[in-house]
């Protein structure tokens, strides 16, 4: 599905939403980047595991477009299944321009060791013995996954000046610097993992391994307070209906358990 702004009759962006399925435990698992277009850029928005390559053409090409008129790609935060293809994706297009927030870049560089790898390692020893070697081999997966230089940094909480109608909005909690991004013209907010799309409902992505539950409530919070009537999220795809009743019904979910007796 495709979302155009308008502004005096000119066109200012184009969203996109790809859908890429894959096998995952026997299953088909869906992920949605998304392509932001205007006359000037046109720019991913995370990519996938590694070796996801042919499935992002494929899906580009569902859209009338290719890898190769990609000027740049946002990364929302390192998680490997939003970079993991990212660093084979600059090396084919060395011209690619690679975007994050300044506080996921570290990580998404290198320079600092992944916090989900290091998530992962302290967790182990308390992971039940039948669950390990599936433990084990997520952590090498981390272990190898490729990173890259970030050239720009996106500033929190304002309008990309170079993106008119675009703004980076700060959802930590997932992770750090975990950035969403907001079309106001179009009231479409792309989510990343700040919230995901579960059995028709939103949720907080993997709740159980966000690194700051409380910082993502109240990034769920901080959504709540833009007009959004089409919600994009990287696990679920698309949601537009009754998002702010979807976003509070979550926050009370939440509230309702922390609020139980022990």
């Amino acid at each position: 599905m495709n979302f155009t702004v308008y502004r005096k009759e000119l066109v200012l962006m184009q969203c996109h939403i790809l859908e890429i399925a894959f096998p995952f435990n026997g299953e088909t698992n869906f992920l949605y980047p998304v392509v932001l277009q205007n006359e000037q850029h046109v720019l991913l928005v995370d990519c996938g595991y590694a070796g996801f390559l042919p499935l992002l053409e494929k899906a580009l090409s569902n859209h009338q477009l290719s890898v190769h008129q990609l000027t740049g790609m946002i990364i929302t935060h390192h998680d490997i299944d939003h970079m993991g293809a990212a660093a084979e994706l600059k090396k084919n297009h060395p011209a690619l321009q690679i975007y994050s927030s300044a506080i996921e870049a570290p990580f998404i560089s290198g320079k600092q060791k992944s916090l989900r790898l290091i998530q992962a390692e302290q967790m182990l020893d308390s992971i039940p013995e039948e669950y390990k070697t599936g433990a084990l081999q997520f952590i090498e997966l981390l272990k190898g996954m490729q990173t890259l230089p970030v050239d720009h940094f996106l500033a929190f909480n304002r309008e990309v000046d170079w993106l008119r109608g675009i703004e980076v909005i700060h959802t930590p909690g997932h992770m750090p610097g975990h950035i969403s991004i907001y079309i106001r013209q179009s009231k479409t907010l792309i989510a990343a993992d700040a919230v995901v799309i579960e059995n028709g409902i939103l949720e907080i992505a993997n709740p159980q391994f966000t690194l700051d539950l409380d910082d993502a409530l109240r990034s769920v919070e901080k959504l709540k307070q833009l007009e959004i009537d089409q919600l994009i999220c990287y696990h679920g795809g698309l949601m537009q209906k009754d998002i702010p009743g979807q976003l509070e019904q979550l926050l009370m979910r939440y509230k309702q358990v922390s609020t139980k007796p022990a």
